[in-house]
């Protein structure tokens, strides 16, 4: 059965219940998910205008259920076929030599086809046979889509995989050469290719040749800017509780709900959803009911004592880096105050990698899951390395470091400080407010909000 047959089967199919996804790819019928096909429609605008771009993203940031939808929207149209194919997987002896990598690229998009366009898959393998340089796989590819009479989209998928080989950034380049020849009519190639991966293969930099000195060209600089927000906004996220809430046909304050979610979580995917799981499999265990504030918190204590391959990415990631690592410890531990600079390389990593955000004030981790998670990481990392652990306190002191903005903004600090110290299971919190107005009044006080204590004081 092809994915279109499946996904058929699946509208049809009425005694199928749908679940909230933490892993792989989002399917409309089996899961409840985000609308977000505001998103969909800026990138189908790209599409249709024949751009070529790359949707560089953290791990588990929805870039896989982007393509897939993208390749849903354009497969309903005639005069447009959709091939998309994935890195992921295929080893490393298909970039040994230009006839390997070019017979292997052809694999994949004659095994793409081959339930759908079988026709057009018996075309590529018949080809793929006389195909030996990079050259020879431009030539095929011309041929090809000249064959089709449409305007054929390329979608890969997982290209950090092999992002750092040379044959990798020739095939690019290929492409590219390709795309610029088209504009003058002196070639036919993709009408649209977009790459998907945590890197902006963009700033990748290929030698010219070997056996000159370091000289570099970017293979990949005709690629438009990549400018949606993929992030899940507060609107967003309350489509899919909508759709939770009308599924079970339960009725909660969806509002509250999700702007709880999206102060945790900022809008990340992946949290979101997992959230959203543990509440309904775990904390309420398939009964479905209202959601509370409390289901949330107690779901967010749950996802900080896991193991998955997201956190364990983010430890990899500090770790690969020791400056990195500083970077992040000086703002989340020592709450240093770092000026938001994208250009700065090291804040490039740190915001490609999901960790780093422009925050009110400056540099701020990404998310508060994220904080609790490096937090402990790294007060961990500290006490399993000292000699004698007995020199170092175990209670938690959670302080708040804000800038007075009014008291609109500082009933936010207070209503934020309260919610991380709920996290933490801490009833004491402290706020330091720094006042930058002349007729400051320095002061100090005890606040009670949320059922916690909250010592502040005014500089």
């Amino acid at each position: 059965m092809t994915i279109w047959g499946s996904i058929k089967a699946a509208k049809e199919e009425t005694t199928l219940e749908k679940e909230f996804n933490d892993t792989g790819t989002c399917i409309p019928e089996m899961h409840y998910m985000v609308d977000t096909s505001n998103k969909i429609d800026l990138i189908n605008k790209l599409i249709e205008k024949g751009k070529y771009f790359v949707i560089n993203r953290p791990r588990q940031y929805g870039k896989t259920t982007t393509l897939y939808m993208l390749e849903r929207t354009f497969a309903e149209k005639e005069d447009y076929l959709v091939i998309s194919i994935s890195f992921e997987g295929i080893g490393d002896l298909i970039f040994e030599s230009e006839e390997r990598f070019s017979k292997g690229f052809l694999n994949l998009l004659s095994r793409n086809m081959l339930l759908e366009h079988s026709q057009l898959s018996e075309i590529i393998d018949k080809e793929k046979l006389t195909v030996e340089t990079m050259d020879d796989l431009s030539y095929t590819l011309t041929k090809f889509i000249m064959k089709t009479n449409k305007k054929v989209i390329l979608l890969i998928d997982e290209v950090d995989k092999s992002s750092n080989n040379q044959l990798f950034l020739s095939f690019l380049g290929m492409l590219r050469n390709k795309y610029l020849l088209r504009s003058t009519g002196k070639d036919v190639t993709f009408h649209s290719v977009i790459l998907a991966g945590v890197h902006d293969v963009k700033s990748l930099k290929a030698k010219i040749r070997p056996d000159e000195e370091q000289k570099y060209n970017s293979p990949w600089n005709i690629a438009t800017d990549f400018d949606v927000d993929m992030s899940f906004s507060k609107e967003e996220i309350i489509t899919m509780i909508d759709e939770y809430c009308r599924c079970n046909k339960i009725t909660m304050d969806t509002e509250a709900i999700s702007n709880e979610l999206h102060f945790f979580t900022s809008g990340y995917p992946y949290l979101v959803s997992r959230i959203c799981k543990i509440v309904d499999e775990k904390i309420n265990k398939g009964c479905k009911k209202a959601w509370t504030i409390d289901d949330i918190r107690n779901a967010v204590k749950i996802i900080n004592e896991e193991v998955n391959t997201l956190f364990e990415s983010i430890v990899k990631n500090l770790e690969n880096s020791n400056e990195l690592y500083e970077l992040v410890k000086r703002i989340l531990i020592d709450s240093e105050q770092i000026v938001f600079n994208p250009l700065d390389p090291l804040i490039s990593i740190g915001l490609t990698y999901g960790l780093l955000k422009k925050g009110k004030e400056g540099l701020e981790i990404s998310n508060k899951i994220f904080e609790e998670i490096i937090y402990s990481y790294m007060i961990s990392k500290i006490r399993t390395s000292s000699k004698n652990i007995s020199l170092y306190n175990n209670y938690k002191y959670i302080i708040e470091l804000k800038i007075w903005r009014g008291a609109i903004y500082h009933e936010e600090g207070i209503n934020q400080l309260c919610d991380y110290l709920e996290i933490q299971s801490l009833e004491k919190g402290y706020l330091v407010i720094f006042n930058f107005n002349k007729n400051k009044e320095f002061k100090e006080e005890k606040i009670t909000a949320k059922n916690k204590d909250i010592f502040a004081v005014y500089v």
